[in-house]
């Protein structure tokens, strides 16, 4: 019986569509072609961050990030960044009895962010707030530290196989893996990963029906 459902952030409960086009417009580069070298460090399976180093060799990603909130024009969340199931789905959730936390690797000041929206969720936390990131043991550890249920009792939801569903399954937690986003897509009939993956699910609200049943 699973107790407790953890969530991904980026691409799980957020599009991550601003986040690409505010970095495009930073750096004065077209959002089509920073989502296209987005595209291409995903199915390279590198780091999303690569794509900025592609898009301007050299860069230092923290020190432009810092720049860009000294600049006023930093992370920024509100409602339009929330995939439309996100409300209605950790409402049911939370309906049947089930705590609900989202954590992912995101910055404090995406936490701060998350937080102000006021989701239907027992607790929010990144890996900046707690100083280890996915896919990283130490994370999942945290997790559970959290989940107040036993790992075979706690569900982690997220659409990237080597920051997600692996490492959760690792550690011993169930998973469900989300088609959605450029990673979810991707890899959704990845043979390896429909073997990890509990359930493979297209939205949230899908979350409820395994729950409840």
């Amino acid at each position: 019986m699973i107790e407790t459902v953890v969530l991904d952030v980026g691409e799980t409960i957020t599009r991550d569509d601003r986040y690409w086009y505010t970095w495009a417009d930073w750096l004065g580069i077209p959002r089509h072609t920073l989502s296209a070298l987005v595209g291409a460090v995903v199915a390279q399976g590198r780091d999303n961050s690569d794509a900025l180093r592609l898009a301007r060799p050299g860069i230092d990603v923290a020190a432009e990030y810092h720049a860009r909130e000294a600049a006023g024009r930093g992370e920024a969340l509100d409602e339009t960044d929330l995939y439309d199931d996100v409300r209605p789905a950790l409402t049911e959730l939370r309906g049947l009895g089930v705590r609900v936390i989202i954590a992912g690797n995101q910055t404090s000041r995406a936490g701060d962010l998350l937080r102000a929206l006021g989701l239907p969720a027992d607790l929010i936390v990144t890996s900046g707030d707690w100083g280890v990131a996915k896919p990283r043991r130490e994370f999942f550890e945290r997790v559970l530290e959290v989940a107040q249920a036993g790992p075979g009792a706690t569900l982690y939801v997220g659409d990237h196989p080597a920051n997600d569903i692996f490492p959760a399954k690792a550690a011993g937690l169930r998973a469900a893996h989300i088609r959605r986003g450029p990673w979810g897509h991707l890899w959704a009939d990845d043979p390896e990963v429909t073997a990890a993956a509990d359930w493979r699910i297209d939205t949230l609200t899908q979350l409820v029906s395994i729950i409840a049943g």
